[in-house]
């Protein structure tokens, strides 16, 4: 997924960013933490629409872990990715 995560084609880039989305609790945050980083700062559409969904996905089960995220790396995030990342967070 690593691998993936950096491919020149947006699409397997996609599939990296959302595969453990639905893992809830047995999310590798550490995993997935890496592949978003490496798919931060750029302009596709797609791809910051994925880190804002999986993002999303994952703060109803983790919250904190979403906020901490976000905050860390919202100078590098797309306002797409951070909207979407935050819709659940209060």
């Amino acid at each position: 997924m690593l691998k993936w995560s950096t491919d020149d084609d947006i699409w397997l880039r996609r599939i990296a960013i959302d595969h453990q989305n639905g893992r809830k609790d047995k999310t590798n945050t550490v995993l997935l933490e890496k592949i978003l980083i490496n798919n931060l700062g750029t302009d596709e559409f797609f791809i910051n629409k994925a880190i804002g969904w999986s993002l999303r996905e994952y703060s109803k089960t983790n919250p904190e872990w979403v906020r901490a995220f976000v905050d860390k790396n919202r100078n590098k995030m797309s306002n797409l990715s951070i909207r979407e990342a935050s819709k659940y967070l209060l």
